[in-house]
């Protein structure tokens, strides 16, 4: 829906990234529709700009006695 704009801001400045909420208004018929598609096309817009997601890593170290 154009009313109410879409919202858009930084949620948090997590350890391992920027946490964005991102709020667009829909028909609660379309709910699910828009939900998953504002993830695709988040996610496509940050693969356009060359932008990774980074994935925290663990690394595990074994030791023998």
């Amino acid at each position: 829906l154009d009313e109410p704009a879409p919202y858009v801001s930084v949620g948090k400045l997590a350890d391992s990234g920027v946490q964005l909420e991102v709020r667009p208004h829909s028909h609660p018929d379309n709910y699910w529709t828009v939900y998953f598609d504002i993830l695709e096309q988040g996610k496509l817009a940050l693969d356009a700009h060359k932008i990774s997601i980074p994935f925290p890593q663990r690394d595990v170290h074994i030791y023998q006695h």
